[in-house]
């Protein structure tokens, strides 16, 4: 059987790794009759006079044609008499970098152009600096373009060095460096006359012949569940993608995270049943008990997994929004999903140099040291162990896109020393001595909407009532607890995140909790309504902005309007409304004993 190779092609925008690709083919002979005819057609309207442009054999999409340049990752496999490729075309412009991580996340090598009349510019650093963080250990460098600078020595001997200067810092195995034209076909499958002082091998021919030497941990047996099938009361098996080792009938696994262990009855491969499945196969497993599993657990064996939910990892930041500490993502690691925040950003790296530079936010492909907290303790690994359960994406709870791609680098030692401290006296029996259920009331709106003055009359009614309450208003908490928080956007999640928190232990002591907030973010009521769980109730105040600026009790929005107030929400920073608040309320169309009735009447089967 030949061995797969997989790799990719990256560099900056227009270096030419489109062509590169499909000259490959288009010379190895490894297209088929009609692919060949296609592309000698399209070349006659293309943009090169008539000649072949062998960057259509991968750019696609009708807009990469139009503009000359590759967008999403285009996948092509192939296989010479040597060995067989995955090869994946990844875009080089910096707007779609989240695309070429995705490419990089795949490969064994990574094959990065630069255009010998340009070198290596701020684009191609990136690009390195994602195959490190990937994992790829094998490069190619191929300065490409030798054709433009009459395939000039000097020239190519500069660039080499500028780059083996910059890779010093990663801990790649190999680094080869080829002279390439990939318009003219010098170097890629047979040597270039054009090129004698080059004595290394053509490109093709070097892949071909390159040994990556992949350590899998044989010994190590891990399975990530992906699914149990129950296509029966009779069957029950655990399926997923073997990463680690092997496994063979009636040995002895153990269940993550429950350390529960059985032996192995049975195992499938595809549809048939074999007595033993390696890595990279896609295995269905039986036991001989039942045991609780789902998925995200792990099966393994000989396995030194970690049990954790606080690390120290390296992100790539790929969403159009900044990167504010404090706020609630979706993690997936392995095959498990869930809450996660970003604590702190360490500082982020710069691009050119490497050198650690301080922040507290994070843009667009800039890539960081962040510590991560999960809601639960997961099975994990550290990347340089196992790439797996050591890669994470970050998801937005609030667009499911993904936010960021990272790396686990260690664990930090403060998880593994706090343990919860479980107490005699719990919420349910502190609820039932005030003859109440706990909620939290979260009263958000613009400044002058009447939170504080509905809150209040909310509050009296309850007391009234018999009710054990609290009142935590937005303007008071920053006397106290909060003065150390600015009005910053990073300030503004952590001001939220700590009335949530606070919130949640007034709930647990068994008291009503009304929070007047503006919180205008969504994604800070979403983590709020997170962290206290399903005592939050949302009560919008959707009182317009022409209402509360006449109001304007305080006199912040003539302030605001004179420039004397930056970030003030609904001027000059936005208010996102609520998409299904609990309740809604416009106190412009009502009185506070019509809104405070409209509350209590709502809200009275929750209490009681």
């Amino acid at each position: 059987m030949k061995s797969l190779l997989k790799f990719i092609t990256c560099g900056s925008v227009d270096d030419g790794k489109s062509t590169l690709i499909g000259h490959m083919l288009y010379d190895a002979k490894l297209l088929f009759a009609d692919q060949k005819k296609a592309l000698e057609l399209d070349s006659k309207i293309g943009s090169r006079e008539g000649k072949i442009d062998y960057s259509l054999l991968l750019d696609g999409l009708k807009d990469e044609r139009e503009q000359g340049i590759t967008i999403d990752v285009a996948y092509r496999y192939f296989t010479t008499n040597n060995r067989s490729f995955i090869v994946a075309d990844t875009p080089g412009h910096e707007e779609y970098t989240r695309n070429m991580a995705v490419g990089a996340s795949f490969a064994d090598l990574a094959v990065i152009l630069v255009d010998a009349t340009k070198g290596i510019l701020t684009q191609t650093k990136r690009h390195i600096r994602i195959c490190a963080l990937m994992g790829i250990k094998y490069i190619v460098l191929a300065i490409n373009k030798m054709d433009l600078i009459n395939y000039d020595q000097y020239i190519f001997e500069k660039i080499k060095q500028s780059f083996m200067n910059f890779c010093s810092d990663f801990n790649f195995i190999s680094i080869q460096v080829i002279p390439v034209s990939a318009t003219e076909g010098d170097n890629i499958t047979k040597k270039s006359p054009y090129t004698p002082w080059y004595d290394g091998l053509p490109l093709l021919t070097y892949l071909e012949q390159i040994d990556i030497n992949e350590d899998v941990n044989k010994n190590e047996f891990v399975m990530p569940i992906q699914r149990v099938s129950r296509p029966n009361h009779k069957f029950r098996g655990f399926q997923g993608e073997i990463i680690s080792g092997k496994i063979s009938l009636n040995e002895e696994i153990i269940i993550l995270p429950s350390y529960e262990k059985a032996k192995v009855k049975n195992i499938l491969v595809t549809n048939k049943e074999v007595n033993e499945a390696v890595a990279g196969q896609p295995a269905t497993i039986q036991l001989d008990r039942e045991v609780d599993v789902s998925r995200g657990c792990v099966l393994a064996k000989d396995a030194n997994l970690k049990l954790d939910n606080l690390f120290t990892a390296t992100i790539l930041w790929m969403d159009d929004e900044k990167l504010i500490t404090g706020r609630n993502y979706l993690i997936k690691l392995g095959t498990k999903i869930i809450p996660a925040v970003v604590m702190d950003i360490k500082h982020k790296i710069d691009i050119n140099t490497g050198k650690y530079i301080s922040t507290d936010t994070l843009s667009k492909n800039e890539i960081a040291q962040c510590n991560i907290a999960l809601s639960e303790k997961i099975v994990m690994d550290t990347f340089d162990n196992n790439k797996t359960l050591g890669s994470f994406i970050l998801i937005d709870r609030i667009t499911n896109m993904t936010s960021a791609c990272g790396v686990i680098e260690h664990f930090l030692r403060r998880s593994q020393n706090i343990v919860w401290q479980d107490t005699y006296v719990n919420k349910e029996m502190r609820s039932k001595q005030k003859g109440q259920k706990p909620v939290t009331l979260w009263f958000t709106g613009l400044s002058g909407s009447g939170k504080s003055t509905l809150a209040n009359e909310v509050e009296k009614r309850l007391f009234a009532m018999g009710k054990h309450t609290m009142l935590l208003d937005g303007d008071n908490i920053r006397h106290g607890l909060n003065k150390d928080l600015g009005f910053k956007e990073a300030n503004r999640v952590e001001n939220i995140r700590r009335i949530a928190e606070v919130s949640k232990l007034m709930n647990d002591a068994g008291i009503i909790t009304l929070v007047s907030f503006i919180s205008p973010f969504r994604k800070d009521r979403e983590n709020a309504k997170r962290i206290i769980g399903n005592e939050f109730i949302e009560i919008f105040l959707s009182t317009p902005l022409e209402e509360c600026e006449k109001r304007d009790v305080k006199g912040l929005y003539k302030k605001a309007r004179e420039g004397e107030i930056p970030n003030f929400t609904g001027i000059t920073s936005p208010y996102e409304k609520p998409l299904n608040p609990d309740i809604e309320i416009d106190t412009s169309k009502c009185s506070v004993e019509e809104a405070t009735d409209i509350i209590i009447k709502k809200i009275i089967n929750y209490i009681n």
